[in-house]
């Protein structure tokens, strides 16, 4: 007999290390499928990890690296949130439908304001540091 659950209701009675534990693991499923199904997560996730080390490298304050590298992990959050979003959508129709391209185009518009957020922090740290 499995051990998966089969219905909602058997997760819902779950707790303390049981739950962390399996928490954890439906967490890891999420990034697999998400590196195995999403060019664009792996896209983040590759020049994220390149620019997370350029930020742990940088002569710059803890504050700073904290900071670069918060705004860089921000963007696959995002993205994993959209993603999230257009599955949702695409499991009920891939009819187009006004109120779901909508929702869509939001989740859309979240990931470009990410990428804006770190490209504008990283611009103003590296400015501030090493052009003024």
């Amino acid at each position: 007999m499995s051990s998966e659950p089969t219905s909602a209701e058997e997760l819902k009675g779950k707790r303390g290390l049981r739950r962390l534990l399996d928490a954890t693991r439906y967490s890891l499923d999420g990034l697999r499928a998400a590196w195995r199904h999403e060019d664009a997560f792996r896209q983040e996730v590759v020049l994220g990890a390149i620019f997370v080390a350029v930020a742990v490298a940088l002569p710059v304050t803890l504050v700073e690296k904290i900071l670069l590298v918060a705004v860089v992990l921000i963007v696959p959050i995002v993205e994993l949130l959209n993603t999230a979003v257009e599955v949702a959508i695409d499991r009920d129709s891939l009819r187009i439908d006004p109120l779901a391209k909508r929702a869509k185009d939001y989740g859309s518009a979240a990931v470009m304001l990410a990428l804006v957020l770190a490209g504008g922090t990283w611009a103003a740290i590296l400015v501030n540091r090493f052009v003024l």
